[in-house]
């Protein structure tokens, strides 16, 4: 069975993206051979990569045109990725799939995958997956910056406990740290 695993890059604040969608200047700060390093050992573990439809417009937009020619763009085009939406029904970006029912979907491609599934962005649908105890592990990369406005990766609502997995520091001060939801959260 896969596990599915959250990933996003957060600020010591806790926001994904500045005052305008894909403000991300941020990650500049976290990028450097640690953090590549970590994205292409995705690559090489992932089932399925999995986005909400802002999210999967702004990857496809990039990763389809970017000149860099490195290891994480060719995974990047070359995984399975599956897309949650409720206004369009398809995408042109190499092995993508869209559903309107992510909640199921996940529920089976969970059961039949042995790969992580990994959600990248997506705060929206994050927040659905957690409310629906989808997701096995959230997985953050906290960047020391704090931006003072932006847009929160968690929203508001009910209170969640989780457990430590791991925290591990990069060099450039970053901290990549794993949370387990804790099933007995309030």
């Amino acid at each position: 069975m896969a596990k599915v695993i959250i990933w996003n890059l957060v600020t010591l604040d806790g926001f994904f993206e500045g005052e305008k969608k894909w403000d991300l200047d941020f990650h500049n700060k976290a990028w450097g051979p640690e953090l590549e390093k970590l994205s292409n050992d995705f690559g090489t573990s992932a089932g399925l990569l999995v986005f909400g439809r802002v999210t999967h417009d702004g990857m496809k937009a990039y990763w389809t045109t970017t000149e860099d020619e490195g290891e994480v763009k060719t995974f990047m085009n070359a995984l399975p990725k599956l897309v949650a939406s409720r206004t369009i029904t398809s995408s042109d970006w190499n092995n993508t799939e869209v559903t309107a029912d992510i909640l199921g979907e996940i529920s089976r491609r969970k059961q039949a995958l042995d790969k992580p599934i990994y959600v990248f962005g997506s705060a929206d649908l994050t927040d659905s997956l957690l409310k629906a105890g989808l997701v096995d592990e959230v997985m953050l990369a906290v960047v020391p910056v704090q931006l003072g406005k932006g847009t929160p990766f968690f929203k508001e609502g009910a209170r969640r406990d989780f457990g430590l997995v791991e925290a591990r520091p990069l060099s450039n001060g970053t901290i990549i740290t794993r949370y387990a939801p804790e099933a007995t959260a309030v």
